[in-house]
């Protein structure tokens, strides 16, 4: 077997999951050169993970809501209502923060609620609710804020977003704790793709080659460490790093190993199919809309706690930089495709045009022309895919 048959029966068998890793390494090799090192410099890659951390929180519940066939306007507007109810509740009424937080979580949990009920049981379609809920919820933003911003929070509260955690284990001029941390992640890598490759080999399925194997753990860990290695140098593990990495691992593993992740994919794949075969298709929809608005209500979260301030305008256009995330990772418009890593890669993408691109002095009405171009982009590369492979709408 020739190297470019092993490519073609490995990772690059299916173009569309390892297009969009292939295309965040030139588009990260494209910046470094573009602002002269900059876009990899340790201070830079910190405020990118802090930066983008709720657009990609919003990302992973988007995901799940678009392979099943759905779409979701109202996570801006639902971003804003859950930093406004932390507000309220942690500097107006002067709790704990704690209780701030799982008010604010509360609320989202009972908005996905409220919107899944639309859809899942009285059969309005999603984009009509959750239109409904980004126009309602902004109102109900104002009415709790009193159209008025509310701060200053508590450092613990503030830590959520801003904190980390440094020194830990010690080191001189870099932080061993975030180093352990990313040698940690790479042997769990490790350990899943030897499983995997294992369970292949059980069920008597095409194994790619072992040299293939080795040189994409050794390829995942020189990245992971390098990336460990840029936060360790500046200050450390940010905490909001953590939620996002524990969020990532849960919805992994509930998308793709359990029984509901399983019912989503069929649900958006074919949903009269999912029917017949006793899938509770209502039941699903419901929860992933509750499933959405708790992960949105983190978001606001983690953004109020970065802005410090809880705003009547927060979250503005953040739903539609969840869902291009979601495109750009790989999502299939028509449902039925998609996953978590996906999704953060293409969040990562977005993220890091952004920061690239105010690094080198674009304007904002530049980078907002090339953000569309790259939807578009990523959108008319999945109707080129299927159209190619016959697949119809």
């Amino acid at each position: 077997m020739n190297i470019m048959q092993a490519l073609k029966e490995g990772p690059l068998s299916n173009l569309r999951q390892s297009g969009i890793y292939i295309a965040f390494i030139a588009i990260v090799a494209l910046f470094a050169v573009l602002t002269n090192g900059q876009l990899l410099s340790s201070q830079n890659v910190s405020n990118i993970v802090v930066q983008n951390s709720y657009i990609l929180v919003l990302a992973i519940g988007m995901v799940m809501v678009i392979i099943a066939g759905h779409i979701d306007l109202s996570v801006g507007s639902v971003v804003a209502l859950a930093g406004a109810i932390a507000g309220v509740v942690i500097v107006r009424w002067d709790y704990p923060w704690i209780v701030g937080v799982l008010a604010a979580i509360a609320v989202g949990a009972l908005i996905g609620a409220w919107q899944g009920f639309w859809v899942a049981f009285f059969g309005i379609p999603a984009f009509i609710v959750t239109l409904a809920g980004m126009l309602a919820f902004r109102g109900l933003t104002m009415i709790v804020l009193g159209n008025a911003q509310i701060g200053s929070f508590p450092e613990g509260f503030q830590s959520i977003s801003s904190g980390f955690i440094n020194g830990l284990l010690g080191g001189n001029g870099y932080d061993v704790f975030t180093l352990l941390i990313g040698a940690l992640c790479v042997a769990g890598f490790a350990v899943q793709q030897v499983r995997a490759r294992a369970a292949r080999k059980a069920y008597h399925q095409k194994l790619e080659p072992m040299w293939l194997m080795i040189a994409k753990i050794v390829l995942v860990g020189l990245v992971v460490m390098a990336f460990a290695w840029k936060l360790a140098t500046y200050s450390g593990l940010p905490i909001v790093l953590i939620v996002l990495a524990a969020l990532i691992l849960i919805y992994t593993v509930i998308t793709q190993n359990t029984a509901f992740g399983r019912a989503i994919y069929a649900i958006g794949g074919n949903l009269s199919a999912a029917r017949l075969s006793g899938i509770k298709v209502q039941w699903v929809n419901f929860w992933i809309f509750v499933n959405m608005g708790v992960l949105a209500a983190i978001a606001g979260i983690v953004f109020t706690a970065r802005l410090n301030l809880a705003n009547p305008k927060a979250g503005n256009m953040f739903e539609l930089d969840a869902i291009a995330a979601c495109f750009i990772g790989g999502a299939a418009v028509t449902g039925g495709v998609g996953r978590v890593a996906g999704a953060i890669v293409g969040g990562l993408i977005m993220g890091i045009i952004n920061n690239g691109m105010s690094l080198m002095g674009v304007g904002s009405d530049w980078q907002l022309l090339i953000k569309g171009l790259v939807l578009l982009g990523a959108v008319a590369f999945d109707v080129y895919n299927k159209r190619k492979s016959g697949v119809t709408a």
